[in-house]
């Protein structure tokens, strides 16, 4: 479903047929999404109207979508001392169950908003329907069942069928789905969100072109109809992260649609919070940082713009700033911590204790790191987002401290940089050996580096580099039989590309590399096989000065 959830109940057409023109419009506006204003208008129809239960009702579903729980019952329980539709409210205190895992309790509620129901109502089972559908813990199947009553009684019944597609479009049923909106539109052309909907299927399924088409026919019937826009800005950001060669036109695109959205929603905490979600997605961290400070002037208590603050802080550089304001979120008890948390602390206390010159103090880099290993236990696949940190390290030769970033996401065979991670964990550990100016080689990191690499050939068995690195990992080790395994296998595959690979200058200095260190390997047993190999690097290149002394020494 939408991350937004929808309130197309608020649609719902009662069976009183004369309705008051205020509940009609507060429902328009949160149709649009236009929740301030629907807020606005439902407390000024209890005010003068407290015997209107259904204006609680819908007013506790607002607070509701917005996870506000504490509003929402409030209003569900003024709504049951109501004498009008106070009915209404045990489906709202049935969803707050539901939220809560507990069915049976929802079964009761939903049980005493429809025993009083006439033969020919709808209204109770559509919303019902919705319930099961917007619930935290939703259960598309037991809405497709209530909203077949609903359907059985009223077979174009618009917002039943709209209902139901969502229902569809949970279950992953999008024939079904795409019938339910295309009979919702047709049964009442005024329903936008049902033509909307066949736009959100198409994006689905990445036709984007297509997708984009549907939404702005939904423009064409009105330009102002809010909801349309974002969904064409998470479709433009879809198509940008699908297809790179048009991302930067995509996602700026992305931005223009997600403002205008904005424009004709409204301004307010919530609609910003959104934003700022959004902003986080399309990377345009500057507008963020400005749009999170100004959050914070605006309520202070809301401690989730600390954290939009914090990752723009981080991004734009100000790692004091993104520090502060994610230490300040996560010590909040109460406050929902992710994964992405840690990830933004780790990274800004290790770019804090970064030198001009690239050099990471490493107690910086430790704290950095245990923050880090914070993220990666809330959330594996946040390793995903480690790859330029550890690719800078490795740029800059600090091996060792790369090696250590790109450890902690070798065995996540989930993660999409699982092969590249394990090739630059391994040479990393190789290169921290290889570069040491004093004291022994470390065996047990280049063992992890060796393992790193067999399972790379695992992932991908053509990957020929990685017996050359298991070559030279062994050199170091001082592994003679595992050297001559290693490289002979390396040179046999490279062998077999052909002759135009080995006329590559690059390929022609490996095998000469590998033909040495085999010749080196076979000096102390086999003087024979030593010479025959050097000779080979001969027939490669005569100048070879070591393997022409290593001839001559063995002779």
């Amino acid at each position: 479903m939408n991350k937004f959830k929808i309130f197309s109940l608020a649609l719902v057409a009662t069976a009183t047929v004369a309705k008051a023109q205020d509940i009609k419009e507060a429902k328009k506006a949160i149709d649009a999404e236009q929740f301030q204003k629907a807020k606005s208008l439902l407390k000024s129809i209890i005010k003068s109207k407290p015997s209107d239960g259904e204006a609680n009702f819908v007013l506790g579903n607002v607070y509701l979508n917005q996870s506000i729980v504490d509003s929402a019952k409030i209003y569900y329980s003024n709504g049951l001392q109501a004498s009008d539709k106070k009915n209404l409210n045990y489906i709202g205190l049935g969803q707050i169950d539901l939220d809560s895992k507990n069915a049976t309790a929802a079964q009761a509620n939903f049980g005493l908003a429809t025993k009083d129901m006439k033969r020919k109502d709808v209204e109770e089972f559509i919303y019902i329907g919705r319930a099961y559908i917007n619930s935290t813990s939703p259960d598309f199947p037991a809405a497709i069942a209530i909203l077949k009553r609903a359907l059985v009684i009223e077979p174009q019944n618009a917002n039943a069928l709209l209902t139901i597609g969502d229902a569809y479009y949970g279950s992953n049923n999008q024939n079904d789905a795409y019938k339910a909106y295309r009979d919702a539109f047709t049964a009442d052309p005024t329903l936008l969100r049902a033509k909307m909907q066949l736009g959100v299927l198409l994006k689905g399924a990445k036709s984007y072109e297509e997708a984009i088409k549907a939404f702005n026919e939904v423009i064409a019937l009105n330009p102002n109809y809010g909801p349309v826009y974002r969904e064409l800005a998470e479709t433009y950001y879809k198509w940008g992260r699908n297809k790179t060669s048009t991302a930067k036109v995509n996602m700026q695109n992305a931005i223009t649609n997600y403002e205008k959205y904005l424009s004709l929603t409204d301004y307010s905490l919530d609609s910003k919070m959104r934003h700022a979600d959004f902003l986080i997605l399309v990377k345009d961290y500057k507008t963020l940082e400005t749009v999170a400070n100004k959050m914070i002037a605006e309520d202070k208590v809301n401690p989730r713009i600390y954290r939009y603050l914090g990752y723009a802080a981080y991004e734009n550089g100000n790692v004091d700033v993104a520090i502060k304001s994610i230490e300040d979120f996560i010590k909040v008890p109460s406050n929902k911590v992710i994964g992405r948390d840690y990830l933004y602390l780790g990274l800004s206390k290790i770019k804090k204790g970064t030198s001009a010159d690239g050099v990471v103090d490493p107690a910086a880099f430790d704290a950095g790191i245990a923050d880090i290993k914070k993220a990666i236990a809330l959330e594996p696949l946040v390793v995903e987002e480690l790859a330029d940190l550890g690719k800078g390290l490795f740029g800059k030769k600090q091996f060792a401290q790369a090696a250590t970033v790109f450890e902690l996401a070798v065995d996540n065979k989930e993660s999409k940089n699982y092969l590249d991670d394990n090739v630059y964990y391994g040479i990393s550990l190789y290169y921290a050996n290889a570069n040491k100016t004093n004291g022994a080689a470390d065996a047990a990191a280049l063992g992890k580096a060796d393992a790193a690499f067999d399972r790379i050939l695992i992932a991908s068995p053509t990957y020929d580099e990685a017996y050359l690195y298991k070559g030279r990992i062994n050199n170091l080790l001082e592994k003679d039989d595992l050297i001559i395994k290693n490289y002979e296998e390396y040179v046999t595959r490279t062998t077999a590309k052909g002759a135009e690979e080995l006329a590559k200058p690059a390929t022609v200095k490996k095998i000469i590399e590998a033909y040495n260190s085999i010749g080196a390997s076979y000096a102390n047993t086999d003087k024979a096989k030593a010479i025959e190999y050097f000779n080979k690097t001969l027939v490669l290149d005569p100048a070879n000065a070591y393997a022409a002394q290593s001839v001559k020494a063995l002779k």
